[in-house]
C-alpha cells in the first residue's frame, strides 16, 4: 500500500511537471465535456418542460376523462361517476399522490375588461387549495394572496396585458353552458400567469365551483380526474393497473397511445358517459416528431464531442509519451518496474481527468447562462420547451453521471494501448529514445 501510495504521489508530481504538454489534452477534455453536459443538460430541461407544461393543463400523470356527446360541454362526470372512478382507483392500488377533480371547458370562454374582449382557448375550473402543489410552481407576475375564493380568476400574462387588466381589477367571463347557452359571471383578477407557451397563452383559472354554476352543472361534478405519482414515469404502468378495474364499473374507451386514436374513439358512436384514461405521452404525441428530431441532434452532437476527446487524447497522449521515452527508461535502469510505470502513467491520465471534468461542468453552467439570455422569439411555438422563457439547464443526476463515465471511458481507451506499450518496451529501446 506504501509503494502504491508513492506511484500515485509521483504521478500527480510528474502531471504537474509536464502540466505545458498536457494543455492541449486538459483544453480539449474541458471543451468537449462541456458542450456534452450543456447540451444534454438543456435537453433534459427542454422535455422537463413540456412534460411540466402538459402535467400542470392536464392535471396530472394519469387522467381519466369523461366524453359525453349528448351535451354541447363533452368533458363532464357527474359526482356519482367521480366516486366510481376513486373507488376503482382504490382498488387498483396504483397509488396516487395527489389526486385533482378539474371541470374543463375550451375555446367557448370570452373574458371582457373596460370594452375590451379577448377569447380564452382553454377556461379551466380548480379547486384551489387542492392544487397548490401546482400552482406553487407557476411563474406569477406578483405573490397571489390565499384564498383565492369563488370570485378570484387567474389570468395569463399576455391576456391582461391586451385587456389593460391588472390585480384587483374586476372582469366578466362568458362562457358557453351545456345547453349552448350564454352565461356570464363578475370575477375579481387574483394573480396574473407569466405563461406565453402553448398550453398558457390563452387561458383563465377559476375556482371549479364556479365554472359548474357556469356550465349549469352540479356543485360537484368536473371534467377531468388527475392522478399524481411520486414517479411520473410509473404512468403508463398505473394506466394498464386502473383500465381492467374501470372497465368493470363504467363504461370505459380502450387504451389509445396517440391524438390520432384519441380522436378516432371519440367520435364512435355511444351513449352516456365513456371515461378514457391518458398519460401525458397521448397528450404530447403531436410533438412527438420535435422531440425525436431534439433527440437526434441531441446524440449526433454528443457523438462527435466524444470522438472529438478520443482522437484529442489518443494523439496527444502518444506524442507525450514518445517525449518521455528515456525518462521512463532510466526509471526502468533503477528499479522501477512495468506495473509500476503503468501505475505512475494512469494515475496522470485519471487526476487530468478528473480535472477536465470539474472545469468542465463550470464551464458549461457558464454556457448555459449565456444561452439563457438568448431569445427564441424567432421560433414558433419554442416557448413550450423553456423555462420561464429562458433556455436553462437540467442537471439529472443520471445524466451527468453517464457524461462522467463515458468521458473517462474515452480517455482510459484512449491511453491504455500507448501507456501499456511504453511500461512492456525493452530497457534498451527506452534508453535509445526509440518511438513508441
Amino acid at each position: 500500500m506504501e509503494k502504491f501510495f508513492t506511484l500515485f504521489t509521483l504521478g500527480i508530481n510528474y502531471l504537474y511537471r509536464y502540466r505545458r504538454r498536457y494543455g492541449f489534452l486538459l483544453a480539449a477534455l474541458v471543451f468537449c465535456f462541456a458542450v456534452v453536459t450543456f447540451i444534454t443538460s438543456s435537453r433534459d430541461r427542454m422535455i422537463h418542460n413540456v412534460y411540466y407544461s402538459a402535467q400542470q393543463h392536464y392535471a396530472g400523470d394519469l387522467v381519466a376523462v369523461a366524453n359525453n356527446k349528448e351535451i354541447s360541454v363533452t368533458n363532464h362526470f357527474s359526482a356519482d361517476n367521480i366516486v366510481t372512478v376513486l373507488n376503482a382507483a382504490d382498488k387498483s392500488g396504483i397509488k396516487a399522490r395527489y389526486t385533482v377533480l378539474r371541470t374543463f371547458l375550451g375555446d367557448k370562454g370570452t373574458v371582457y375588461f373596460n370594452g375590451n374582449a379577448i377569447m380564452q382557448k382553454y377556461v379551466i375550473g380548480c379547486d384551489w387549495e387542492n392544487e397548490e402543489h401546482l400552482f406553487s410552481k407557476m411563474n406569477f407576475t406578483s405573490p397571489v394572496n390565499y384564498p383565492i375564493g369563488d370570485d378570484g380568476i387567474i389570468l395569463s400574462a399576455p391576456v391582461a396585458d391586451d385587456l389593460g387588466a391588472k390585480i384587483g381589477d374586476s372582469v366578466v367571463l362568458e362562457t358557453e353552458n351545456r345547453f349552448s347557452q350564454k352565461n356570464t359571471g363578475q370575477f375579481i383578477i387574483k394573480g396574473i400567469v407569466k405563461d406565453t407557451s402553448l398550453f398558457g397563452y390563452y387561458k383563465v383559472y377559476i375556482s371549479r365551483l364556479s365554472l359548474n354554476r357556469l356550465l349549469l352543472f352540479n356543485d360537484d361534478d368536473c371534467s377531468f380526474i388527475g392522478f399524481f405519482f411520486s414517479n411520473p414515469s410509473s404512468a403508463e404502468k398505473n394506466r394498464i393497473k386502473l383500465q381492467p378495474v374501470l372497465e368493470e364499473v363504467i363504461q370505459t374507451g380502450p387504451l389509445v397511445y396517440s391524438r390520432d386514436e384519441m380522436e378516432r374513439e371519440k367520435e364512435k358512436a355511444f351513449s352516456g358517459t365513456r371515461v378514457f384514461l391518458y398519460t401525458m405521452s397521448v397528450y404530447l404525441s403531436e410533438i412527438s416528431d420535435l422531440l425525436e428530431a431534439l433527440q437526434i441532434i441531441t446524440y449526433a452532437l454528443y457523438g462527435m464531442m466524444l470522438l472529438i476527446i478520443f482522437v484529442s487524447a489518443a494523439v496527444t497522449y502518444r506524442l507525450i509519451l514518445h517525449e518521455r521515452t528515456r525518462e521512463m527508461g532510466v526509471m526502468r535502469a533503477i528499479g522501477f518496474f512495468g506495473n509500476d510505470l503503468r501505475i505512475v502513467l494512469w494515475t496522470e491520465i485519471i487526476i487530468l481527468g478528473f480535472i477536465s471534468l470539474a472545469a468542465g461542468f463550470l464551464l458549461s453552467i457558464i454556457l448555459s447562462a449565456a444561452a439563457s439570455f438568448m431569445s427564441f422569439a424567432w421560433f414558433p411555438g419554442f416557448e413550450i420547451f423553456l423555462n420561464n422563457g429562458k433556455l436553462t439547464a437540467l442537471y439529472l443526476p443520471g445524466s451527468v453521471i453517464i457524461n462522467i463515465v463515458l468521458t473517462l471511458l474515452i480517455l482510459v481507451a484512449a491511453a491504455i494501448v500507448p501507456s501499456i506499450k511504453a511500461s512492456t518496451k525493452n530497457l534498451p529501446s527506452l534508453l535509445s529514445g526509440e518511438p513508441i
